[in-house]
């Protein structure tokens, strides 16, 4: 399978990885803010147990320190994060990288640490965190791959269903996913219409 996959869903609990990976998702961010060292170590920790025998891959969401104490795979980081991190530490650790980018500055910044793929956003106006940059509109997604070449993209921010089609044809390589699923009336419907959406035809 693809890393990350194509439908990327972006949660803050770990009651939701769990209920993701039991509906067969590849990929899943787990991102929650402002923790001190004790509380990043404990989500962690708990949410790779609830993936643990799964095919689902977990992506710790800034806390690089402990995504590396708890054995974790994939990490993704913000721009302030990437600033503070030690990234010899990170690739020693064997952890993939994401990072997240908005603008052109943004997107060289990333590209000197060499990451594993690069999310743009966003997309689409979004309520859900207060953001600096205007929405980028699907057409900046086509200059990002452009840019960026063969390292994977990921469009993020404000995305449905309903968009997909037309952000794929733009370039984007995966979507990630968050009011989408997690306000969802019915969020399991709605992670199974994505998955069926993405599906790789046999």
């Amino acid at each position: 399978m693809p890393y990350p996959d194509r439908f990327y869903p972006v949660v803050d609990t770990v009651a939701w990885v769990a209920r993701l990976a039991k509906l067969g998702v590849g990929t899943v961010q787990l991102r929650a803010k402002e923790l001190d060292d004790a509380k990043a170590n404990a989500l962690v920790r708990d949410a790779l147990d609830a993936v643990r025998g799964t095919s689902t891959k977990l992506v710790v969401n800034d806390y690089w320190r402990a995504a590396i104490d708890n054995g974790a795979q994939h990490l993704h980081l913000g721009q302030e994060d990437l600033a503070d991190a030690d990234l010899a530490a990170i690739r020693k650790a064997g952890l993939t990288l994401g990072i997240s980018t908005h603008d052109e500055e943004e997107l060289a910044n990333a590209l000197g640490a060499k990451p594993d793929y690069v999310a743009l956003g966003p997309i689409f106006f979004t309520t859900l965190k207060s953001m600096r940059f205007a929405p980028q509109g699907i057409e900046r997604i086509a200059i990002w791959k452009k840019a960026i070449r063969d390292i994977p993209l990921v469009a993020i921010g404000g995305i449905k269903l309903e968009h997909a089609a037309d952000i794929f044809v733009a370039g984007a390589d995966s979507i990630a996913v968050v009011s989408d699923v997690t306000q969802n009336a019915d969020p399991d419907a709605r992670v199974k219409a994505w998955l069926d959406t993405v599906a790789v035809p046999a």
